[in-house]
């Protein structure tokens, strides 16, 4: 009896080592799929100790989970990621809005209208939008570290690329602003699923606040960047090159230090989920999730609204100087930069305290109001109205009452970035995240911020025309056009209202479809389990 009890413990010794190391020398030797393929002493199998193969096998995958229980991914590396990731993401957008700092300087050298110069800005978008749904499918099955660097490789080049551009080649500035895109859409696209990986819960609200806080951020510094660089070098060129220059760093930094966890590990415990369906029933499924789709009409109106500013606020405060008498027109190739450096700093500051502000207001809310999330979008969005409409009349006589409406404005618009990415990771499945990042921003671009530079200036145009010749009308033409983004504002915080209806049934549909594909997995035995997660990607 005793020499049985000591053979049934070293082999469960044994079992239970090679289950928690995960040998794979002894998986190519030994499998345990099956009872008849392990040598299991025959006393152990019917002796009066009951301690029969099966319950074995249960005792040890009771340990299992234990090892399950570690993150693929260590803690430590997981805030380094993050840290990376958060760069890069500030340099997207420091390179976006780097030629709005330097609008006026860049118009007189190419003597471009207020329609022509938009569009610099629109066929970045519509290529950004147009690749995002290529590297949302790629990033829901292929290596999404990868993709990221092919694609910031391009962005680096080109965007380095467009500051050599003669004065003549205009065209050729449109076309490398356009491949500029590239890089940003497969970023942009996968990079919020990986920190959706690596994070759950609370934390992973924080981190992904800390994420899109540098959307902000990297738009106000790219004012100042774009600015100062050509304050300095008296040469507007120098502020499409900054941002290159720095991304290369990025790009050492990402290879080396951001990881590729498996999609869905920070909800499974670092399993991950291995679910795989076709890019047809992964937009099916997209459009039957109603919380997904009201709440990206939300983002679209946001896009419109934030594009529309970002592009055309510094030059119409130039001149509401001008205007007022405050300033001389400008005439020389390096205008006064004042509006830009002003701008980009309240951006910069809005961003910070909106961010951090609605990511507080979230957590604190979500267990109280359920549906709190859209509720403090639909907030910021019809918050922020009659701040933009003061905005538009107050300039013509009060540049400082103007700042003060702004930084409101944009606190209150900056309350939803991180709340609305939030939203997209708790009610997509893990599978299908990337793809719904991607056309999330395919749709809110193609309808947002891809034409609403290009149709504002179209209308100030379209309004100068009947009084060229005045800098009053310059201003007031401007003033007119920038009326649409209010409306826009109240649409945006009607579709986040809508929202609210769906959001929490939508929340328990993708618990549940998590909780049952790693219920089966949790319940095989400890090797098959191993097994198939040596045929997951990471």
């Amino acid at each position: 009896m005793d020499s049985v009890t000591w053979a049934q413990r070293l082999w469960a010794f044994l079992l239970f080592f090679r289950v928690t190391k995960g040998l794979s020398t002894m998986e190519q030797k030994v499998s345990v799929s099956s009872p008849q393929d392990v040598p299991v002493p025959p006393s152990s199998l019917g002796s009066s100790s009951g301690l029969q193969y099966g319950a074995l096998t249960n005792s040890v995958s009771s340990l299992a989970p234990l090892t399950a229980d570690k993150p693929v991914i260590s803690q430590r590396r997981a805030y380094v990621a993050i840290a990376v990731l958060c760069y890069v993401n500030l340099l997207n957008y420091m390179e976006r809005y780097t030629i709005a700092g330097v609008l006026s300087e860049l118009q007189k050298f190419f003597d471009i209208s207020d329609s022509t110069a938009g569009l610099l800005q629109t066929v970045f978008i519509c290529s950004f939008l147009l690749l995002a749904p290529l590297f949302g499918y790629l990033g829901d099955r292929y290596n999404r570290k990868y993709i990221m660097l092919c694609g910031l490789s391009v962005w680096l080049l080109t965007a380095a690329g467009s500051s050599f551009v003669s004065k003549s080649q205009f065209w050729l500035l449109l076309l490398l602003r356009a491949l500029v895109g590239v890089g940003e859409a497969s970023y942009s696209t996968v990079a919020p699923t990986i920190i959706g990986d690596l994070f759950s819960g609370g934390r992973r609200s924080v981190m992904i606040c800390i994420f899109y806080i540098f959307i902000p951020v990297g738009s106000g510094l790219g004012y100042i960047t774009g600015a100062g660089s050509a304050s300095l070098t008296g040469d507007w060129r120098w502020a499409l090159r900054i941002t290159p220059i720095m991304g290369v760093v990025g790009l050492i930094l990402m290879v080396f230090l951001c990881p590729n966890p498996p999609r869905g590990a920070a909800e499974t415990h670092g399993d991950g989920v291995t679910a795989h369906s076709s890019y047809k029933e992964d937009v099916k499924y997209l459009l039957k999730n109603k919380s997904y789709v009201w709440s990206s009409l939300g983002v679209t109106a946001l896009a419109f609204l934030t594009g529309a500013l970002a592009f055309w606020m510094p030059t119409f405060l130039a001149r509401a100087h001008i205007t007022q008498g405050l300033r001389p027109p400008c005439t020389g190739e390096t205008c006064n930069s004042t509006d830009s450096f002003i701008f980009g700093a309240v951006t910069v500051v809005t961003g910070i305290l909106g961010g951090a502000l609605g990511t507080t207001l979230s957590r604190y809310f979500r267990d109280k109001v359920t549906h709190a999330d859209p509720l403090i979008c639909a907030v910021g969005m019809l918050g922020s109205v009659p701040c933009l409409f003061i905005t538009i009349f107050v300039a013509s006589s009060s540049i400082p009452a103007t700042y003060v409406f702004i930084f409101f404005g944009e606190l209150l618009l900056s309350l939803n970035w991180a709340v609305l990415a939030d939203i997209l990771l708790y009610v997509v499945v893990p599978t299908r995240r990337a793809t719904a990042e991607a056309l999330q921003i395919t749709f809110g671009h193609l309808l947002g911020d891809a034409g609403s530079p290009y149709l504002l200036g179209v209308i100030s145009d379209a309004i100068r025309s009947s009084n060229p010749k005045t800098h009053d009308w310059n201003f007031r033409s401007l003033m007119y056009s920038l009326l649409l983004c209010p409306f826009v504002g109240i649409l945006g915080g009607v579709f986040f209202l809508i929202t609210t209806m769906y959001i929490n049934k939508d929340r328990k549909a993708v618990q549940q479809l998590v909780e049952e594909d790693l219920h089966p997995r949790q319940g095989s035995t400890p090797d098959s389990s191993m097994e198939l997660s040596n045929k997951r990607t990471v």
